[in-house]
């Protein structure tokens, strides 16, 4: 079955092209975390996410992570930036565990499998710069 094109009140924000519109853009990322974490709608796979901003080839995504929330391993055709705001996670990348506190930073090559985990109510902000060609993260 294909996927019915969204229509504007299933919309959980404004669209894209409404949030990143003019030349700049200011981010209060604990504002916008509590706005993420107060979103009425379930977490999915035990997190809440928002893409800040995006334009080729850059994306900023914002995380609110539950205990045991995860994102599957993965990988991106690009330079991938995880900096972690809040909390403790555990990023699985080439055979390694790196386990993370606030305010560390852990950036992979592209085309590095990885997985994330929570291990307590966390916050990430990921950043990923795509090579040229790549498929980008979902927003």
């Amino acid at each position: 079955m294909a996927d019915q094109p969204e229509k504007e009140e299933d919309r959980l924000r404004p669209p894209p092209t409404e949030r990143f519109a003019g030349d700049s853009h200011h981010f209060d990322l604990g504002r916008a975390l509590r706005k993420l974490r107060a979103e009425e709608h379930e977490a999915k796979r035990g997190h809440h996410q928002i893409t800040l901003y995006r334009r080729a080839p850059v994306t900023h995504i914002l995380f609110s992570f539950e205990t045991g929330g995860r994102l599957e391993e993965h990988t991106t055709n690009g330079l991938v930036n995880i900096q972690v705001l809040e909390g403790r996670l555990r990023v699985g990348a080439e055979g390694e565990g790196h386990e993370m506190d606030a305010g560390q930073v852990l950036i992979l090559n592209p085309g590095i499998p990885h997985d994330v985990e929570a291990s307590e109510p966390s916050a990430m902000l990921l950043t990923v710069h795509l090579e040229k060609g790549g498929k980008g993260p979902d927003s």
